[in-house]
């Protein structure tokens, strides 16, 4: 009966189309972690609710990994009934040669402009006044995850922010236990650098950068400041060898690690685990230095479909998508925040309250997805890879090259 309640419940907070015929439809994401699993399986539920059938098309691996799957797919002649994206510019070229469908209508029936919050999540699915996508959930990166059993071990208080772990660091090492969590992939490393930006140096420090481009700025001493802090971060994260985000947050859950620089979608990894944030692990945003968290996140595009049905069973799961049973649902599972403002997340746990709070106050900036196209990403991100596993390449030589890639971005 709870189960059949919830289906009723569903339905109803949805606005489906008149048309609209019961079909399976592939949806492709890179979410495979057990935490993204749960959350997922909450979307499927509430799309198959609907008479629908969600047809899962994870792909294993990070984003770097399955998007350029997803976009040959669709350039290929094989759309998908969706796929996911992040915030920001990385489908904006698909828009552009009218491979997604525009979902303006749907978007305008149910007052999505009045509901996402910030609007900027809203801005990045807009082109040419047309909506090409459904937010999902705002993420940040601005975290950093701590074990309470590793500092216990190693017989010193649990840092209150980035400073004292890095001070804390050899009395973790001493205790066999490794410092900072990372995998070796280029998305982490240099996710974790942006973090420091903003931790070490501020928001500020973070827009003149990524927004403004300023390649002088990048080159001087504020950013030095934060170049200096990554390499405390590379010499801490040495010997955690590990590739897979999720299995450096399980060498926090296990307490091998004493932390990790990731984003809240970690929170996921630690609630399958069964841990409770304030007890097995502390959460600090913004590195408990600057409280502030990025607007990172998902959404959802629909490729064009020479398919009536299917076209219409889009329109009901991008509804269901925004549906607010659907926001609540999976954003508790996913540790991230929703896209709706006007949603009641009073069970959410300690770590998604302080994030709550944040975003409440106003103290949010865009991520680096949002403001610099993903060739200047990608090569960042590639710049942070080579930094991190190679430390012949000096700080001071790690930010002349960045400089001159923020000089260059588009």
């Amino acid at each position: 009966m709870k189960s059949m309640n919830l289906a009723l419940g569903l339905l109803a907070s949805v606005a489906l189309p008149s048309v609209a015929l019961a079909t399976d439809l592939e949806v492709t994401h890179w979410w495979t972690s057990g935490g993204e699993a749960a959350a997922v399986a909450e979307l499927a539920t509430a799309f198959d609710a609907t008479g629908n059938k969600w047809v899962d098309g994870a792909i294993a691996g990070s984003g770097d990994t399955a998007r350029p799957i997803m976009i040959s797919r669709i350039t290929g002649g094989d759309p998908m009934g969706a796929t996911q994206f992040n915030h920001g510019r990385q489908a904006q070229e698909l828009v552009e040669a009218g491979l997604f469908r525009d979902l303006t209508d749907v978007a305008t029936r149910e007052n999505w402009a009045a509901l996402v919050n910030p609007p900027t999540l809203l801005e990045n699915c807009t082109l040419d006044g047309k909506i090409y996508c459904v937010p999902v959930n705002i993420h940040s990166w601005q975290w950093l995850w701590l074990s309470n059993g590793a500092f216990e071990k190693a017989g010193v208080a649990v840092p209150a922010n980035w400073n004292e772990f890095v001070a804390a660091a050899p009395a973790l090492e001493a205790a066999g236990i490794t410092p900072l969590a990372m995998g070796k992939q280029p998305w982490q490393q240099a996710g974790a650098f942006n973090v420091l930006m903003v931790g070490v140096g501020g928001s500020d420090l973070f827009l003149k950068v990524y927004k403004d481009k300023d390649a002088a700025f990048a080159a001087g001493p504020e950013v030095a400041a934060v170049f200096k802090a990554a390499d405390d971060a590379r010499k801490m994260a040495a010997k955690s060898n590990v590739q897979n985000w999720n299995e450096a947050t399980s060498m926090v859950i296990n307490a091998t690690a004493g932390g990790q620089i990731m984003g809240d979608w970690a929170q996921g990894e630690f609630q399958v685990a069964g841990q409770t944030a304030g007890k097995e692990y502390t959460c600090l945003p913004g590195l408990g230095l600057n409280e502030v968290i990025s607007t990172g996140g998902d959404a959802f595009y629909f490729p064009k479909l020479d398919d009536p049905e299917k076209s219409a069973a889009q329109d009901v799961l991008a509804s269901v998508m925004m549906a607010p049973a659907t926001q609540v649902a999976f954003n508790l599972k996913k540790g991230s925040l929703p896209v709706r403002g006007d949603v009641d997340l009073s069970t959410a746990n300690d770590c998604m309250q302080k994030g709550l709070k944040i975003l409440a106050e106003g103290h949010v900036i865009q991520s680096s997805d949002e403001l610099m196209d993903p060739d200047s990403i990608t090569q960042i991100n590639d710049l942070f890879a080579t930094f991190f596993s190679d430390m012949s390449m000096t700080p001071e030589d790690a930010q002349k090259q960045f400089a001159a890639l923020v000089g260059s971005a588009q």
